[in-house]
């Protein structure tokens, strides 16, 4: 599996992670399946260190650290919001020039437990589909550019299906129906959900690094699909 390698040096990297790939391993998938952090490690021959998390589903940017060290600095400035975050996502509806949601999110999977969460978005695209079902008639798309303030569970997901925007492909909290007929019709199936840009401090040399990963094309394909 190729991994873009956006930035590297001997501290860190930056890393444009596919979609569907978990970043590190847990107990539900198979002892021999890929992720993230096994992956780059085997491509640089050390041990590699997640900083932040990223969905499996998620594409885009992500920081990864060479050494412990590293990585617990890196964590800090997640926790102090010294990071900016934007993600660029497809979702349902005619979503709103800009604005936030501050809805509270459930913390994780199966919990009733929520906490509160800020996602601020921009709407960048607005697509007049020929997508027609319940009660639905020729449906709009929005692409959107989000910058989540907190980094709860599902977060942006949560969020904009909560406000009936669901975010296409998602199989969690999405709009079922919706992905079933792109799937069909079109053949996308993945969730339409990227972390496009990154900046924060190098946490040896001071530097403000800044990163923008590419637009992905499955994105531009979907708009350009559905189109009216």
């Amino acid at each position: 599996m190729e991994i873009p390698i956006i930035y590297q040096d001997e501290y860190l990297l930056v890393v444009d992670k596919p979609v569907d790939l978990p970043v590190h391993k847990n107990d539900f998938m198979p002892h021999d399946a890929p992720y993230l952090t096994k992956l780059i490690g085997d491509e640089t021959g050390q041990w590699i260190y997640n900083v932040h998390r990223l969905d499996s589903k998620t594409s885009g940017l992500i920081i990864l650290a060479r050494s412990s060290e590293v990585a617990h600095h890196l964590t800090l400035q997640f926790e102090r919001k010294e990071v900016d975050k934007e993600y660029l996502t497809i979702v349902l509806g005619e979503v709103p020039d800009k604005g936030f949601f501050d809805g509270k999110v459930v913390v994780k999977k199966k919990s009733k437990f929520k906490k509160d969460a800020l996602t601020r978005f921009q709407r960048e695209r607005l697509v007049q589909t020929n997508i027609s079902y319940k009660e639905h008639t020729n449906v709009c798309l929005s692409l959107v550019r989000v910058m989540p303030d907190t980094g709860r569970w599902h977060q942006i997901r949560q969020h904009f299906a909560k406000n009936r925007h669901d975010i296409v492909g998602d199989s969690h909290h999405g709009d079922f129906t919706l992905n079933k007929l792109i799937k069909a019709e079109w053949g996308f199936s993945r969730l339409m959900l990227h972390a496009s840009k990154l900046a924060f401090t190098h946490p040896v040399s001071g530097e403000k690094l800044s990163f923008e990963a590419k637009f992905p094309d499955e994105f531009e394909r979907l708009l350009e699909a559905v189109q009216a």
